[in-house]
C-alpha cells in the first residue's frame, strides 16, 4: 500500500478489461452466487485499474511493479519472495539471474531505486510484520524464518527499521486490533 499514490486516476476505457461490463451484468441479473461474484469482479477491477495505471506511470510506477517486469531483475525477485530465510549474496542473486555481479547490482537499484540486499532487509521486515501481526510465531521462530541467526540481531534490525522491537511492536498490534476491527455486535 506505501507503494501506491494517494490518488490515482484511470480514464474510463472500454479496452481496459472489455469482459468486466457484461459479466457484472450477469452477476447481477442472477441470484445465486451473485455477491461472490460481485466480489471477485471488483477484485479484478481493482487489479486492471492498477495494472493500466502501472503501465501509463512508466518509470513513476512503484519499484515492485517494474522489478517483475524486468527479464534480470524479476528471477532474483522471484526468489528472495519465495525464500526469504535463504542468506543471499549480491553473487548468489546474480547468479539466479544469470549475470554478472556487477551488471546486476548496477540493473537493480537502477530499476528498485537501493541496493539488493537493503531491498531483501526490507521484504523481510515486511514479512515479519506480518507474521508478529497474524501469527502466535515466536520472535526466534520469526528471526530463524527470515535468514537472521538468532533473535538478537533480527531484533536489532527490526528496532533500525521499524523504530521499536518485535515485542513490542507486536503488543502495540494487539492493542490497536480491537479498535481497527468493525465491530459485531448488533449486526
Amino acid at each position: 500500500m506505501r507503494a501506491l499514490p494517494p490518488v490515482l486516476v484511470v480514464a474510463d476505457d472500454t479496452d481496459l478489461c472489455p469482459w468486466m461490463e457484461a459479466a457484472a451484468a450477469a452477476a447481477v441479473g442472477q441470484s445465486a452466487g451473485s455477491q461472490a461474484m460481485m466480489d471477485r469482479l471488483l477484485d479484478w477491477g481493482l487489479v486492471c485499474t492498477l495494472r493500466s495505471w502501472f503501465e501509463k506511470a512508466g518509470a513513476e510506477a512503484p519499484s515492485w511493479y517494474r522489478g517483475v517486469n524486468d527479464e534480470l531483475v524479476a528471477p532474483a525477485l522471484q526468489a528472495m519472495h519465495a525464500r526469504p530465510g535463504v542468506s543471499w549474496t549480491v553473487a548468489s542473486l546474480a547468479a539466479t539471474s544469470g549475470v554478472s555481479r556487477a551488471l546486476f547490482a548496477k540493473r537493480f537499484a537502477a530499476v528498485m531505486g537501493r541496493p539488493p540486499l537493503a531491498y531483501l532487509t526490507e521484504f523481510r521486515m515486511d514479512e515479519a510484520e506480518e507474521l508478529l501481526c497474524t501469527t502466535d510465531l515466536t520472535v526466534v521462530q520469526i528471526a530463524k524464518s527470515l535468514g537472521y541467526a538468532d533473535a538478537f540481531g533480527f531484533s536489532a534490525a527490526f528496532k533500525r527499521h521499524r523504530g521499536m522491537s518485535p515485542n513490542v511492536f507486536r503488543t502495540s498490534t494487539v492493542a490497536l486490533a480491537p479498535r481497527l476491527m468493525p465491530s459485531r455486535a448488533g449486526g
